[in-house]
């Protein structure tokens, strides 16, 4: 899920040769070290559905089956990975659906300002409707034009390539329309409400007034 907890493997950038501009306090990496929390969800296809649900401009809940999901419109994005853990894994081709075709698709309610993406086992990411609706943010299901591993969130990923990766879910279920921003799984424990790495936002000790509701 992009989460801070720690089960990385891979080999860091050789000191002393160039390297290309990262996130402070980032340091390059080759290889694709594996992040989570928990266990590796089972994909059970017959049961898997993607929702859609909150403060929609209908007021319904919207689902997809996996067949109907991966008839989507889809795109291929090349983005960088910035772990909070301290990792960066650059230029990395993402293919899959842009979350702007489920904006598309099911439309928020004017009101709305945040979204909480919803993955396996209650895992929970909140972002701005903004960051949510950037051009470059997939539901990834391809990294590299392979599918994607199960340890690495298949069925499906969100990428979003401005923040923190444990903005990005893996294993992502469901995607609820907020009026009101709530903090996620990590960001109720101590991480930035926002997550941007260019400004180094980590901790939620870091942020400034109006970067986050209340701990």
């Amino acid at each position: 899920m992009g989460q801070p907890e720690e089960h990385a493997s891979g080999e860091a950038a050789q000191p002393g040769l160039p390297q290309p501009e990262l996130p402070p306090g980032q340091r390059l990496q080759r290889g694709w070290p594996v992040t989570h929390y928990g266990p590796v969800p089972r994909f059970r296809p017959e049961r898997w559905e993607f929702q859609v649900f909150g403060a929609t401009a209908d007021g319904r809940k919207h689902s997809w089956n996996h067949t109907e999901f991966g008839a989507l419109p889809r795109s291929t994005v090349v983005a960088d990975l910035h772990c909070v853990t301290r990792f960066s894994m650059l230029g990395a081709e993402w293919s899959g659906v842009p979350a702007q075709v489920v904006l598309d698709a099911v439309p928020p309610a004017p009101d709305v300002t945040h979204v909480m993406v919803w993955a396996e086992y209650g895992f929970s990411s909140n972002m701005r409707l903004s960051d949510f609706a950037a051009e470059r943010t997939i539901f990834a299901t391809h990294k590299d034009g392979e599918l994607l591993t199960a340890e690495h969130g298949f069925p499906l990923r969100l990428i979003v390539p401005h923040l923190y990766a444990w903005k990005g879910p893996k294993w992502v279920r469901a995607v609820e329309y907020m009026t009101a921003d709530r903090r996620g799984f990590w960001e109720e424990r101590g991480y930035h409400n926002i997550g941007d790495p260019w400004a180094e936002q980590r901790y939620s000790y870091q942020e400034q007034p109006g970067e986050g509701p209340d701990l």
